[in-house]
């Protein structure tokens, strides 16, 4: 074969095709990357550093104002207090309610294929079309629930709950998915572990604890890393089941949610991106505290 010579380095001419295609072929993938996720990063980073009217228009830089203003807006500090009240709802239960499911949908039962399908319907359905269905459950006239515990509970209006309620939508609604991973991950773990536990006399709760769980811990940091960054950028549920007439607003409204009214509702771009920014760095520092806390507790051998 033929060989080119470069720089120290001897490639063939078909290492060098397989080089060439090989970047042809994720192009498509990096321009993506940089067109719709790198240049709105830096994009947005830039923009927090001025006061702006419509869509960035009559830009004025403040420097470092639009973040002494986010520190000292009671309004921020509210949205974060409402968002981890959201994420510590919905993150636990929701790994630990789908950890059960798929233990249970991961044993040879009758009809499991069938229990698999409709847990993860809800991953499938429109969030429009999931708000319009829970509103109708939450509503306090006639409701589904309050039909069912003869009560008149304001779900979503009353401002102590309705983040709550909320949360218990996200549980619902992302039960399937992490379902599918529970059970990706359960079927990768050999059946002689479970084998020599039973012949020792260990229990299904004992071989659970000792074996399942351990075994499991990387594909449950996987989901707990992606549930609690999800869980921070919650947005779409509040938007569609929150009205802005509605009492509970100040109490469930997220960060992104206060990004979303000022950038597009006040039309303030500047202190919106910096909003962003600040959670972005909130996110990163959350998640780099769960890397540094997964070496006590995930075994990858």
């Amino acid at each position: 074969m033929v060989e080119e010579k470069k720089k120290g380095f001897s490639f063939t001419s078909r290492e060098k095709n397989e080089f060439i295609w090989g970047w042809l072929f994720i192009l498509p993938t990096i321009i993506g990357l940089v067109v719709l996720n790198i240049i709105p990063i830096i994009n947005t980073i830039y923009q927090s550093f001025f006061k702006t009217g419509d869509f960035g228009r009559g830009n004025i830089f403040v420097g470092l104002q639009n973040y002494q203003k986010v520190f000292a807006d009671k309004e921020i500090w509210q949205a974060l207090l409402n968002t981890v009240r959201y994420a510590i709802v919905e993150v636990p239960f929701s790994i630990a309610i789908s950890l059960v499911l798929a233990v249970l949908l991961n044993k040879k039962i009758k009809g499991r294929s069938v229990y698999r399908t409709i847990i993860f319907l809800p991953m499938v359905a429109a969030p429009a079309a999931i708000a319009m269905v829970w509103r109708w459950l939450y509503n306090s006239d006639f409701g589904l629930l309050n039909h069912i515990f003869h009560s008149k509970i304001n779900w979503v209006s009353s401002p102590s709950i309705a983040v709550y309620s909320i949360a218990v939508i996200g549980i619902w609604s992302i039960l399937g998915y992490n379902m599918v991973l529970f059970l990706a991950g359960l079927q990768e773990i050999p059946g002689d572990y479970y084998e020599a536990a039973e012949i020792d006399g260990a229990t299904g709760i004992s071989s659970f604890f000792n074996i399942t769980l351990p075994l499991l811990s990387p594909t449950i940091f996987f989901v707990l890393v992606t549930r609690v960054i999800a869980s921070l950028q919650v947005f779409d549920l509040i938007y569609m089941v929150i009205d802005n007439t509605n009492p509970a607003l100040g109490k469930t409204q997220s960060l992104v949610y206060l990004f979303y009214r000022y950038s597009f509702v006040n039309k303030n771009i500047g202190y919106g991106s910096t909003i962003v920014v600040v959670l972005l760095l909130l996110t990163l520092l959350v998640t780099v505290l769960q890397m540094i806390g997964q070496k006590k507790w995930v075994y990858y051998n």
